[in-house]
């Protein structure tokens, strides 16, 4: 089968980059040295370029996952050319395709099926889908924001003042234009390629699936450290308008939390949030699958597969109404209303669960 052609010019992107950073940055640390300021310049515009990806490219525009000011989407369409993944308009359409199609190697334009070379830049290096940078019809809605379509128009003029323009204009103030090119500008890119590009390679081939199995999508929080939070893959892919990834207060994802900042500032609205009964179902949904495939060799397995949907449909039950309890005694602290009936019964409810929890998980747990 004759393969697609080449995209020599993201070929010979990737290659130099990559090759410049390996034999430029040792030597130019060896011959001259590296300041404190160059370093602490390359983590600011790592995490500047990298977190206008992941909250810009992604959450925002990708998911609709909240909504941010003309000045937030400004410095992310500037952010965006900085880490150089093509405009958001074309970012956000290939973003979209993938989830609709996700592991299907025809339609996702980085199907982890295709294996982590191709998930990981494999897919960029050739016109596997060369309709890809003609048809965004699936992301007319970004058409109309005028900053998005701005970024899209003057993107090659923006890469290049980004790029080059600004870690030469904070080396000139530093003293040393080339070493600041260097270790801000050309190691930083390439970091910042990698570690994004393992939110479609890595967080789909290393980590858990607690939430579904329905595709190859991962959690991992190491990966979490790499890629600003977006290590917790399959409960994007489950869930993904959430603006959370992390959705633990201890889960690492700077992304949610420069966007709950945004909100407190006043320059970030309508962050979406799953419901927690939607995320505990899944959860539990997943444990009953993993259970059952456990015990399928036992002869004894309709017995146990009955006390396990038992306790499943029982467990479920009290989780939707220990929510709905919950919802309705926040409501009434929010209107001031009386609460001395709700009370009681939320705190029934939430003994119950937790006892039912228990007898759950050590079911599960007498058959792993």
């Amino acid at each position: 089968m004759k393969k697609p052609p080449i995209i020599w010019l993201n070929l010979m992107l990737f290659l130099l980059t990559f090759t410049g950073a390996a034999v430029l940055i040792p030597w130019r640390a060896w011959t001259h040295g590296i300041d404190a300021i160059e370093w602490l310049t390359f983590v600011v515009l790592a995490f500047y370029s990298g977190m206008s990806i992941t909250a810009g490219y992604h959450r925002l525009w990708s998911h609709k996952a909240y909504k941010a000011n003309g000045a937030v989407r400004w410095l992310y369409a500037l952010g965006g050319a900085l880490a150089l993944q093509n405009s958001a308009l074309h970012w956000s359409s290939d973003h979209r395709v993938h989830h609709k199609h996700v592991d299907d190697n025809d339609k996702d334009p980085y199907s982890a099926n295709m294996g982590f070379w191709y998930s990981h830049i494999g897919w960029m290096l050739r016109e596997y889908q060369a309709h890809r940078y003609h048809d965004y019809n699936n992301v007319r809605d970004l058409q109309n924001d005028p900053i998005v379509m701005w970024q899209h128009k003057h993107y090659l003029a923006l890469v290049l003042v980004m790029n080059i323009g600004l870690p030469a204009l904070l080396g000139w103030f530093n003293g040393d234009v080339w070493t600041m090119l260097l270790v801000a500008g050309l190691l930083r890119l390439v970091v910042v390629h990698h570690c994004t590009f393992f939110i479609n390679s890595l967080a789909h081939i290393w980590g858990t699936q607690p939430y579904t199995d329905r595709n190859t999508a991962r959690d991992n929080g190491v990966l979490a450290v790499l890629t600003y939070g977006e290590g917790y893959h399959n409960f994007h892919h489950i869930f993904e308008n959430d603006y959370r990834n992390g959705i633990r207060w201890w889960h690492y994802d700077p992304t949610k939390w420069l966007i709950k900042l945004l909100s407190w500032l006043g320059m970030a609205s309508d962050l979406r949030k799953v419901p927690q009964e939607r995320i505990e179902a899944a959860k539990l949904q997943m444990q009953l699958k993993l259970t059952q495939q456990r015990i399928t060799h036992r002869q004894d397995y309709e017995e146990l597969w009955q006390t396990l949907q038992g306790e499943y449909e029982t467990l479920k039950q009290q989780l939707l109404e220990f929510y709905q309890v919950k919802k309705e005694l926040l409501e009434a602290k929010r209107h001031k209303l009386c609460l001395e009936e709700l009370r009681p019964r939320f705190n029934e409810l939430k003994s119950r669960l937790k006892l039912q929890q228990a007898n759950w998980n050590s079911l599960n747990a007498a058959y792993r």
